[in-house]
C-alpha cells in the first residue's frame, strides 16, 4: 500500500498535515487571474485535438508525406492522449495538482516547439505523439482546482466555464487552423501555443504556491500500466484507421482488435484486484458517478457524431469548402458562450436532472430536424439549427459534469475526472468511426436500390443520359450516377440522425439514476489516494 504524505503552505511553524478542510480553504491571492490561466490551457489542449484537421494537406505536401501518413499526425495524437487520461490519478497523488498542471503545460509547450520544427513527417508524428501524451492530464487537473478555489455557491460557474471552453475549442480548431495555414504557415498552428502555456504555467504556478495538497508515495503499477498502454492504444489505432481498413477484412485491424479485447479485459481485472491500481477503477462504486459517465459517453459520442457528419455532409453534398463548413457549424458555440455564466450562477436553484433532461431534449430536436435536411437547404437554415442546438449544449455539460462528480471524495476528483474525461474521449473515437463507416454502408445500400428502379434501355432514361451528357452517352451516366449516389448520401444521413436523435432521448434515463444532492462533496482539491 501506499505511504501518505502532506505538504503546506510555508510559514513559522511546522506545517500541518493538509486536511480535507485546509485545502478546501486556500484561496489564491487573484482568482480571476488563477481563472485565466487554467481555463487558457484548458482551451489551447482541447484546440489541438481539432487544429491540424484542415492543415493535414498543407504539412503532408511540405513534408513530403502521403495522405495515410498526414492521418497519423491525428491518430498520434489521439492514441497517446487517450492512455494519459487514466493516469490522472496516479499521478496526482504522486505529484499534486499544481506541480502536475505545470510541467504538463510546459511540457505541452517544448511538444509543440517540436511539432512546428519538424522537418520529417516521422518527427512530425513522434512530437504529436509526445504533445498528446502530456497534455492528457491537463483537462481533468484543471478541473480540480478550478473546483478547489471556488466557494461552494460559484462552482456551478467553474464548472460552467470548463464547459463553455470544451464546446467552443473544438469548433475553433479547424477554423484558426485554416486561417493560420492559408495566411501564414501550418507550423503556427503549434507555435500559437506556446506563449499561451507559458502564461498558464507561469501564472497558476505563481498563483496556487503553498496551496496544501494531499501527497502519497503510491507503487508503480508496471502490469497495468503495460495492460493500459497496450489495450487503449491498440484500441484507438483500431478505430482511428478502421474505415481506411475496411475494418475486419484487414490483418492489422483483425490483430488490433485481439490485442485490446484480451489486454482490456485482463486490466480490468487486475485493476479490481491489484492493491494500489493505477487506473482507480473502483470509483464506479458511486451510484452518481456511474451513472453521470454513462450520461456523458452516451451523450458526448451523440454530440461528437453530429459534430463529424454535418461538416462532412456540407463538403460532400452540398459542395462547402472546410472553412465554409466551419462557419456553418460555428454558431453551435454562440450560446454556450452566452448563456455559461447564467447556468453556472443559478444553475443550482434547479435539480440538475432537469437541466439535463432539457438539453438532450434540445439536442434530440434538432437531430430529427436535421435528419429532414435535404440537397435544397440553404447556409441559414442549417446555421440556425447549429444556433438552436447551442442551447442544449449549453444545458448539457454542466449539470452531467456536476452530477457524475457530486459523490466523489474531494481527493477523488482528479482521478474521477481523468476516468470520465478517458470514457468520453474513448466514445468520441467510437461514435466517429461508426457514424462514417454506417453513413457510407447505408449510402451503398440505397444507391442500389435507387439504380434498381432505373431501366437504362428505357427511352425516358436515355433522353436524361443525353441531356445531362451534352450528348456524350459517358459524360451523361457519369452525372446522373453522381446524382443517384447524392441522394443516396442523403438517405444515409438523414437516417443517422433519426437514430442519433433517439440516443439523445435515451440519455435522459442515466441521468435519472443519479440521486441528490449533487454539491454535497465538491470543494476541495483532489489529491491522492482513493
Amino acid at each position: 500500500m501506499s505511504t501518505t504524505s502532506a505538504t503546506a503552505a510555508p510559514g513559522p511553524a511546522a506545517p500541518a498535515p493538509a486536511t480535507e478542510l485546509t485545502m478546501q480553504g486556500f484561496a489564491p491571492p487573484n482568482v480571476m487571474l488563477t481563472t485565466i490561466g487554467l481555463a487558457l490551457a484548458s482551451f489551447m489542449q482541447v484546440l489541438d485535438t481539432t487544429i491540424a484537421n484542415v492543415s493535414l494537406p498543407a504539412i503532408s505536401g511540405n513534408l513530403g508525406g502521403s495522405a495515410n501518413q498526414a492521418t497519423w499526425v491525428i491518430t498520434s495524437f489521439a492514441v497517446s492522449n487517450a492512455i494519459a487520461l487514466p493516469l490522472t490519478g496516479w499521478l496526482t497523488r504522486k505529484y499534486g495538482e499544481r506541480k502536475l498542471f505545470m510541467w504538463s503545460t510546459l511540457a505541452f509547450v517544448i511538444a509543440s516547439f517540436l511539432c512546428g520544427i519538424a522537418n520529417s513527417m516521422g518527427l512530425l508524428v513522434v512530437a504529436r505523439a509526445l504533445q498528446g501524451f502530456v497534455c492528457g492530464p491537463m483537462y481533468p487537473v484543471t478541473q480540480a482546482l478550478l473546483l478547489s478555489i471556488y466557494p461552494p455557491a460559484k462552482r456551478g460557474q467553474a464548472i460552467a466555464l470548463l464547459a463553455m471552453v470544451t464546446v467552443v475549442a473544438p469548433i475553433a480548431g479547424p477554423i484558426l487552423g485554416g486561417w493560420i495555414t492559408d495566411n501564414y504557415s501550418w507550423e503556427w498552428i503549434f507555435f500559437i501555443n506556446i506563449p499561451l502555456g507559458i502564461f498558464a504555467s507561469t501564472v497558476v504556478g505563481r498563483q496556487l504556491k503553498g496551496r496544501p495538497e494531499r501527497l502519497e508515495r503510491p507503487k508503480m503499477d508496471y502490469v497495468g500500466l503495460a495492460l493500459l498502454v497496450l489495450g487503449v492504444g491498440a484500441l484507438q489505432i483500431l478505430l482511428d484507421l478502421g474505415n481506411d481498413e475496411d475494418w475486419f477484412h484487414s490483418t492489422t485491424i483483425v490483430i488490433m482488435a485481439i490485442v485490446a479485447v484480451i489486454s482490456l479485459v485482463v486490466f480490468v481485472v487486475w485493476e479490481l484486484t491489484d492493491d494500489d491500481p493505477i487506473v482507480n477503477l473502483r470509483l464506479f462504486r458511486h451510484r452518481n458517478f456511474r451513472a453521470g459517465t454513462a450520461a456523458m459517453v452516451l451523450a458526448y459520442a451523440a454530440f461528437f457524431a453530429v459534430g463529424i457528419l454535418v461538416p462532412l455532409w456540407l463538403q460532400r453534398n452540398l459542395g462547402y469548402t472546410a472553412i465554409w463548413a466551419g462557419l456553418a457549424t460555428a454558431p453551435i458555440g454562440i450560446l454556450p458562450v452566452l448563456l455559461a455564466p447564467i447556468i453556472g450562477k443559478h444553475g443550482n436553484k434547479v435539480d440538475l436532472r432537469i437541466l439535463a433532461t432539457l438539453a438532450f431534449m434540445v439536442m434530440a430536436s434538432t437531430s430529427f430536424l436535421r435528419a429532414g435536411f435535404n440537397l435544397d437547404v440553404n447556409f441559414g437554415h442549417v446555421a440556425l439549427i447549429q444556433l438552436v442546438q447551442g442551447i442544449g449544449v449549453a444545458l448539457f455539460f454542466m449539470p452531467v459534469l456536476q452530477i457524475l462528480l457530486s459523490d466523489l471524495a474531494p481527493h477523488e476528483i482528479a482521478a474521477g475526472s481523468g476516468l470520465s474525461t478517458f470514457l468520453r474521449t474513448l466514445g468520441g473515437s467510437f461514435a466517429a468511426s461508426l457514424v462514417t463507416y454506417a453513413w457510407s454502408q447505408r449510402t451503398a445500400v440505397h444507391h442500389a436500390q435507387l439504380t434498381e428502379h432505373i431501366d437504362a434501355t428505357s427511352p425516358s432514361t436515355l433522353a436524361t443520359v443525353a441531356q445531362y451528357g451534352g450528348g456524350n452517352p459517358q459524360t451523361g451516366a457519369f452525372v446522373l450516377d453522381r446524382l443517384i449516389t447524392q441522394q443516396a448520401m442523403q438517405i444515409g444521413f438523414n437516417e443517422i440522425f433519426y437514430l442519433l436523435g433517439f440516443l439523445f432521448l435515451s440519455v435522459i434515463l442515466f441521468v435519472w439514476m443519479a440521486r441528490p444532492p449533487f454539491a454535497a462533496k465538491m470543494g476541495a482539491p483532489a489529491g491522492g489516494g482513493h
